[in-house]
Formats: structure tokens, sequence, C-alpha cells
């Protein structure tokens, strides 16, 4: 069945008259009435009968026309919903970034990038997670690129640093660090810590700086994301080492900048070699590149 011979079927059900629809159609009026014939055959029903000039549904062409509406209707919102994915009319981009980012990185990114493009029909879908989740998940395929800590061995990923997280000590108030201006990390090897795990992209980062002093932290407690191990750090449990994000300044821990040993954390625009990305998405990764190098 032809889907030209459809979108024929249904104006000329709508107009009623074979002239005027092959006018609005722009095809002939012999071309109509082949389309015509060419269903009424496949069918094996008259769709329409000459009245004049016009021509009316039969009722099995009125049956038929319901479903056709349906169908073409759906077929429309398939088209819109293709071209607004692929970004010839806006897009969708799906990012996943890790939980430290969530609070206020990703969404000044948006917000700055849409200030730039306009909103054009651009929408986002977001997912959190831990480096090792969120890396699995873009190779899966659920997200056209994702925002996170670099990682060892991923020949199939491309990692390209866009920025730098401050690292911080936090305590709870009262705590004896929390009297120090700033941190020198051998002072902080006898207090108990409320680490990261092992999923966390930020677990190397800081088991390197202990590598650095040639000393190993006491690990109490262990959370995968930095809201649960900063509250754990507000409630007593121990001290930590988190990136400096806004939601501390609303905790009740103490905040204190390193200096020794100094302390580099990079966040990386992950990207999966050789992935098709929509016209949306690539622009945006520009937008990145080119933010990065202002």
């Amino acid at each position: 069945m032809n889907l030209n011979h459809l979108y024929y079927f249904r104006t000329l059900a709508k107009e009623e008259h074979y002239t005027k629809t092959a006018d609005m159609l722009s095809i002939t009026q012999p071309s109509l009435s082949h389309a015509i014939s060419c269903l009424e055959n496949e069918l094996g029903v008259k769709l329409f009968e000459k009245q004049g000039r016009n021509a009316r549904l039969t009722k099995y062409g009125a049956l038929f026309l319901r479903y056709v509406e349906q169908s073409l209707d759906m077929l429309d919102e398939g088209k819109r919903l293709l071209m607004e994915s692929s970004g010839i009319d806006g897009g969708f981009i799906d990012m996943g970034y890790i939980f430290t980012l969530g609070s206020h990185f990703i969404p000044q990114l948006i917000k700055d990038y849409l200030s730039v493009k306009g909103k054009n029909h651009i929408k986002f879908s977001f997912g959190q997670g831990t480096t090792k989740k969120i890396i699995e998940e873009l190779k899966d395929g659920k997200y056209d690129l994702a925002f996170s800590s670099y990682i060892e061995g991923e020949k199939e990923l491309e990692f390209i640093p866009i920025g730098q997280e401050e690292l911080v000590l936090i305590t709870p108030k009262g705590h004896p660090l929390s009297e120090k201006k700033e941190i020198n990390l051998l002072d902080t090897v006898d207090y108990d810590y409320v680490y990261f795990t092992r999923n966390s992209g930020l677990r190397p980062v800081i088991d390197n700086c202990f590598s650095k002093i040639k000393r190993q932290p006491v690990i109490a407690y262990e959370g995968e994301e930095d809201s649960s191990v900063a509250g754990l750090v507000a409630a007593g449990f121990g001290i930590a080492i988190l990136p400096r994000i806004p939601l501390l300044d609303t905790m009740d821990v103490c905040i204190r900048p390193i200096t020794s040993p100094v302390i580099e954390r990079y966040i990386y625009l992950v990207l999966k070699k050789n992935k098709y990305l929509t016209p949306v998405v690539r622009d945006f990764i520009e937008f990145l590149k080119k933010r990065q190098n202002q």
C-alpha cells in the first residue's frame, strides 16, 4: 500500500472534489484518479462514489478513513519527534553526570548554552551517578555524552578535560582540625575518615593524594555520593575530602583548604568514539569546547 496514496485518499475525503484535491496536492487529476483506483483494487471495495463533480465517501470509504487518519497522524507525530531528536528542528540531548556536578556546574552550563542558542525546542534529559555507573551507561547508549572523572583503559571513550574542582577537607563543628585555617594532609591521618566508595571517580584521586605523602587514611565509613558523605561528617562520624560544592555551605560542617599536597581534580567531557551524534549534540559539544578555551 503506497503511503502517498493514503495521503491522497485522506485529502480527497476532506475536499470531496478531484480537481480541487489534485491542485492542493500539486499532482494531475489522472494521477489522483489512478492512486484512488489502486487503493480500491487492493482493498476490493469502492471508496468513493461520484455525485456530479463531487466525490463522496462510500460507507466502506468512511470506515477506512478512520484508520487512515489515525495511522497518518501517528506517522506525522513520529516524523516530528524524529526531526526534533535529530536536531533538524531543535533536538534532544541525553547526558549523564557525576553527583558533585548536579547542584551548580550542570545547571549553569545549560543556562549558559540556552542563553546563547535560545530554547529552539532543545530538550535535555539527565542522569546522575558515580563515575563507574555513568561511564557504563554511556557505553550502553543511554547518553549522548557524559561528565565524569577520568578512567584508565577505556579505549572506546574519549575524555576531554573541561574544568577543575577544588578539593577541600570538611570536619564536624568543634573537631580539632576545624581550628586550622588550612590543612596539611599529614595532619589528618590519625582521624577517622568518611571515604568515597570504589565506584566513585573521586576515590582514586584521593587515594593518589595519600600515596604522595606515603600514608593511608583511617577509613571508618564509606559513602557513594557527596551529600551522604557530607551528611555523615556533619553528624560527627569523621572527616572527609570533597569537592568545594555549594551544598557544603548549607551543612553543619567546617570547610578548610588543603595546601599540601597539591590536589588536582579534573572534570571530563566523555564521548563514545565513532558514535553517531545528532546536529544539536555536536553543536552543544562545540559550545563546550569554545567555552573551555575562553
